[in-house]
């Protein structure tokens, strides 16, 4: 197992909505991320910055890399992307 981090920054005024977003994950998207081989997925924010540090724990035989491609994870970025810097 090895640890996968990336970084990505949130708008001004939507830290609210960005949390609340995130307490009510779609279970299809926990599923997909756990089908992937994705577990301890963790998101930290720099208030000051706003930039948002995400760390996740891979497995060894991990699908990851093809999540990008899958219907449920297209609809999670359209859904967060008026909250996010998006391909800055």
């Amino acid at each position: 197992m090895h640890r996968h981090a990336f970084k990505m920054t949130l708008k001004p005024g939507v830290l609210a909505e960005y949390k609340r977003r995130h307490d009510e994950i779609w279970p299809e998207l926990s599923q997909a991320l756990s089908a992937a081989g994705i577990s301890d997925y963790s998101i930290f924010l720099d208030e000051e910055s706003l930039t948002l540090f995400a760390v996740q724990k891979l497995s060894e035989t991990n699908t990851a890399a093809w999540l990008p491609q899958t219907e449920i994870m297209q609809k999670w970025w359209a859904y967060m992307a008026p909250l996010m810097e998006v391909n800055p």
